[in-house]
């Protein structure tokens, strides 16, 4: 049966070979932490690519959700498995989490291929849109001599193989380049913009009318949903662990 809110997604469906275009304001839940739970009543689902099926995926659909495909674009993972396609050179430094080590984002004739049998990953399994993670390398301290350049060029390229495929594609924190990229991306997704005082940085998403999908993890809901509503952001709090807990405003 088809609640308010999923009824709420079916009314932002796409005509046939249109993609997927979130607005402003869909309330959202992010589960990356094992398969996903889908008793939670919101329009729009944002899960791990490599560890929920198609099964998984229908089973959203069914119920009226849209689904967005969780891949990390710009780190490789020991625990994936496609972790032996990518050559040695392209393995940076540990990037806190672990198991990860950054990308040399340069190397887009070596990682463009890896990448687009993920996106085909994502699209095969019939998700609606992918959220690529870690998009920002260029700010950290990777083991590259990345720029804002060669991060600008990565994340065009990331957005060309989603749009490729039909898949509606976020632009992941990287506040900077929002600028830059706002014409290549279809949404937002934001971690922290609140406790950093940047939430005013995403307001061009919303201005195009695209929603921006926003946690806070210390942050509560008190001190920032005032703010989140005037924005028109998709705000919640979280775990860290991206478990099933939520608490939206």
């Amino acid at each position: 049966m088809l609640t308010l809110t999923t009824l709420a997604a079916c009314s932002d469906a796409p005509a046939p070979g249109e993609r997927w275009q979130p607005r402003p304001g869909l309330a959202w839940q992010w589960q990356l932490d094992g398969r996903v739970d889908p008793s939670v009543d919101v329009p729009v689902y944002d899960i791990d690519g490599f560890e929920n099926s198609a099964d998984d995926v229908a089973r959203l659909h069914r119920d009226g959700r849209k689904v967005i495909c969780y891949v990390n674009v710009g780190a490789w993972e020991d625990f994936r498995p496609d972790r032996r396609a990518f050559p040695r050179s392209v393995l940076g430094k540990p990037n806190g989490w672990q198991g990860e080590r950054w990308l040399d984002i340069r190397r887009l004739s070596l990682l463009r291929p890896l990448m687009e049998r993920r996106f085909d990953m994502c699209r095969d399994k019939g998700f609606d849109a992918v959220e690529p993670d870690l998009v920002e390398g260029y700010g950290n301290d990777t083991g590259f001599p990345l720029t804002a350049r060669d991060q600008l060029r990565y994340n065009r390229m990331i957005a060309a193989l989603a749009h490729e495929r039909g898949l509606a594609v976020g632009l992941k924190n990287d506040l900077a380049q929002i600028p830059h990229l706002l014409d290549d991306f279809d949404f937002a997704v934001n971690e922290e913009c609140a406790q950093y005082d940047e939430c005013e940085l995403l307001e061009p998403f919303i201005s195009a009318d695209k929603a921006v999908f926003h946690v806070e993890y210390a942050e509560p809901t008190a001190r920032f949903c005032p703010t989140a509503r005037e924005l028109r952001l998709s705000s919640m709090r979280k775990k860290p662990e991206l478990d099933t807990w939520r608490r939206p405003c």
